[in-house]
């Protein structure tokens, strides 16, 4: 933490290295991209991306789950993605699974999470049949998960075109949204290919 504290100490300073790309902020955010990918500590979008400060609008969950849509029941997740979508107008979406994933692998694995209830409920409840079927096979995966968390990662995807401002902008061409997984280990970024099914590099 001391290093994170001395880090943000003097980073005014080092902005004012660089006041013009920082005072342009001052008028909003025009982000390239919506980038969802799972809260885990080794997922850094900037630094797999090369993305500076206002490239990238993030959203981050356990599991890179993106919750269905509901009116009825508006969620922090849902309100991200419809204000990057029909708010800042962002052109792309990436959905980002990476390896060695804990919440796909506590699912496959049928851990017992009954003393984390809110992990448990969250992945029970926001995406039970896209877990359930990434972990199909289980027995021949191996510790990185690989084979699971592309196949969740490509059913959140299909969630999200369901997403009216999502299936709008689309159907509009205004609108890209690509499946990615991310190699923890080696840095490797595979791109899923719908007309194969397969995951390759970008």
């Amino acid at each position: 933490m001391q290093q994170l504290t001395a880090h943000a100490r003097t980073f005014e300073r080092r902005c004012a290295e660089r006041r013009e790309d920082f005072e342009r902020f001052e008028a909003g955010q025009s982000p390239q991209a919506l980038f969802i990918t799972c809260s885990d500590s080794r997922v850094v979008p900037a630094l797999i991306t090369g993305a500076g400060p206002g490239d990238l609008f993030e959203l981050r969950t356990a599991g890179n789950i993106v919750p269905e849509y509901s009116e009825q029941r508006p969620a922090g997740e849902t309100a991200t993605i419809e204000y990057a979508v029909r708010v800042l107008g962002v052109r792309h979406i990436i959905v980002c699974g990476h390896s060695h994933c804990g919440a796909v692998g506590a699912v496959v694995r049928g851990d017992d999470l009954s003393g984390a209830p809110a992990i448990r409920g969250w992945l029970d409840s926001a995406a039970p049949e896209q877990l359930r079927d990434a972990g199909a096979g289980w027995a021949g995966a191996g510790p990185d998960l690989a084979e699971a968390v592309q196949r969740h990662a490509v059913a959140q995807g299909e969630r999200l075109r369901a997403y009216p401002c999502v299936r709008e902008a689309m159907d509009a061409g205004r609108l890209t949204l690509d499946v990615w997984f991310y190699e923890v280990h080696t840095g490797a970024v595979r791109s899923h290919r719908p007309e194969t099914g397969a995951f390759q590099p970008l």
